[in-house]
């Protein structure tokens, strides 16, 4: 069970329960105490330390409560996977309506909303379920490149959906591009966004042994209900290439925005990092 599961499960009960607290002492406990002391009674009108602490904590945690259930969740980017859109130790906000309003806890979709489209940034819960697999539950994130239906064809390094190939163009800047890397602007069918790309690279079947066993030159139609994800950094991404797609029910939410973002090696944050939209 990871880290943000548990979280999310310790946020449920503790709303619950200083809900229950709360709740007992504003409809039950206090109507007592108030007519008790209208009564000439030594009862003291305040509740007790007890209730007064649990009681007194419910709004604050249901406020958490809401906004990171429903509203937002914050993400850490812990790999270099979605290079140059996203770094490792930018801090992200996660919209967690876009594709629908869930359950807190589990995978279940209280109201449709949204779908995701070609492009997104998209954070979800890993889709492998072998128990061998240290990433099973784990959060990760990628971009959309399919949608149930798609046809997608991936050779010379360039993408193809459904017939429309993903133009590429010199990037206007060569940052973030490591030994042998080549930052490249590609357009996704009118979403605009710089990849990372080693032209000399090829996948092994041992990296990548699942879904494609050439991870650089295949053909593949998502299947109804699932979706084909990708990083940004096309030769340094652990992906649907290697581990297949991902199901609805594991779509966290749409990242949207960079809040902070922590220079590991040099101990501060990336100022000209903090605020920028995710596209």
């Amino acid at each position: 069970m990871s880290f943000t599961v548990i979280f999310n499960l310790i946020l449920t009960v503790l709303t619950v329960f200083t809900g229950a607290v709360w709740a007992v002492d504003r409809f039950v406990l206090s109507p007592k105490r108030m007519a008790a002391a209208a009564a000439g009674s030594m009862v003291e009108a305040k509740p007790g330390a007890f209730v007064e602490f649990f009681g007194g904590l419910f709004p604050v945690i249901a406020a958490v409560f809401v906004v990171r259930s429903f509203l937002y969740e914050p993400f850490r980017i812990p790999s270099g996977s979605m290079i140059p859109t996203l770094h490792v130790g930018d801090f992200i906000l996660v919209n967690k309506y876009s594709y629908g309003l869930r359950c807190p806890v589990g995978s279940c979709k209280l109201v449709e909303i949204g779908a995701p489209t070609r492009g997104d940034v998209v954070v979800f819960i890993y889709p492998n379920t072998d128990p061998a697999d240290s990433n099973r539950g784990n959060d990760f994130i990628k971009r959309v490149i399919g949608v149930p239906g798609d046809k997608i064809q991936y050779s010379g390094k360039t993408l193809t959906v459904n017939g429309i190939v993903a133009t590429q163009t010199p990037a206007t800047t060569q940052d973030d591009a490591g030994y042998n890397d080549v930052r490249v602007h590609e357009n996704f069918g009118g979403v605009e966004h710089d990849i990372l790309m080693k032209p000399e690279r090829r996948m092994d079947p041992y990296s990548c042994p699942f879904v494609q066993p050439d991870g650089d030159n295949f053909e593949y139609t998502v299947p109804a209900g699932h979706y084909f994800m990708m990083g940004d950094n096309r030769d340094g991404s652990n992906d649907s290439r290697c581990w297949g797609t991902v199901p609805e029910a594991n779509l966290k939410g749409r990242a949207v925005l960079i809040w902070m973002s922590w220079d590991h090696a040099k101990l501060r944050p990336v100022l000209s990092r903090i605020g920028t939209v995710i596209r």
